[in-house]
């Protein structure tokens, strides 16, 4: 069970965009919730490109999130960490998982599964070890009848049965990409991370990077998941359902509103203030109990904003 962090001088955080395309009011938010809750502990706040999916690259958007986030205030400790130059060590510690048996590959589509007529993914290739195939395999994590249970700072107490929630879960790709699940835990690991307050859409691959933390030894954060916003289709606002990006020439009015939507309140005064006015403000008055826990945040109440 993991508990949020008490002592400021120990406080890690991390925000980690995808270059997907432009920073978006959703991605906003989790970068002031992650922000604010390190700098209000005197912590570390880092900042990881997770650009481990080429063909959903946009070119140029890495930089270009990289000059939002400084147009709108934001300061990271340390080099902006881009995982496509941490293959190497992704692929040390799939070979290290692979050689204890507690990963094996995977020849199955989708449709094959589908065809089992499995929920999740049953485990028909880890009976079949070895697996000899001219064709590229998928590598998968081996779980097992274990609960994971652990507190999350906003949304509290967390239980996941993997084997019947989730099956045996990809880490790396048949296309040969390494999974978002296997980078995170070993970046996360590797840069002494131990807050990460994210949105609420990753809570449910919560569970499958504690067992892989587990499976590696490494320690596990604490974890708090904002509300996400969504549209008016009850979408995910993200750059996928073309979300706008958000407008650099006046962060002022964006960082207000994104602070009252993570509950924060903040006085009237605030609403036509400068960035750093505003996040100066924001990190003398953080409250992350303040934080509502509904799953999603009404798009709606961007719009109300803008009337």
């Amino acid at each position: 069970m993991t508990q949020h962090a008490t002592a400021a001088t120990d406080y890690i955080g991390r925000f980690a965009p995808s270059p997907t395309g432009s920073l978006h009011f959703g991605s906003l938010l989790a970068a002031l919730a992650s922000y604010l809750d390190a700098r209000s502990q005197q912590g570390r706040w880092l900042v990881r490109m997770e650009d481990l999916d080429p063909p959903r690259e946009v070119p140029g958007a890495a930089d270009q999130i990289l000059h939002t986030l400084e147009t709108f205030g934001f300061e990271w400790d340390g080099p902006v960490w881009y995982q496509s130059q941490r293959h190497p060590d992704y692929q040390q510690v799939l070979e290290q998982l692979i050689a204890t048996g507690a990963a094996y590959g995977c020849d199955c589509s989708r449709s094959q599964i589908l065809l089992r007529k499995s929920r999740v993914y049953d485990g028909y290739c880890r009976q079949r070890q070895p697996i000899e195939s001219d064709l590229p395999l998928a590598i998968r994590l081996c779980v097992d009848d274990e609960t994971i249970v652990f507190t999350d700072a906003i949304q509290g107490p967390q239980r996941q049965q993997l084997a019947t929630e989730v099956g045996d879960f990809v880490i790396r790709r048949r296309d040969g990409l390494f999974a978002y699940q296997l980078a995170v835990v070993i970046d996360d690991a590797a840069q002494g991370v131990n807050q990460v307050v994210r949105g609420y859409d990753l809570l449910s691959s919560t569970a499958r990077q504690i067992h892989l933390q587990q499976q590696l030894e490494l320690p596990t954060p604490s974890y708090a998941h904002i509300p996400i916003l969504v549209n008016a289709m009850g979408q995910k606002l993200s750059k996928q359902t073309y979300a706008s990006a958000i407008d650099a020439t006046n962060p002022g009015p964006s960082l207000y509103q994104a602070l009252q939507l993570l509950g924060q309140q903040p006085p009237e005064s605030l609403r036509q203030a400068q960035a750093h006015e505003i996040l100066t403000w924001g990190c003398e008055h953080w409250q992350l109990t303040q934080i509502p826990r509904q799953p999603h945040l009404p798009e709606s109440l961007l719009e109300t904003e803008h009337r």
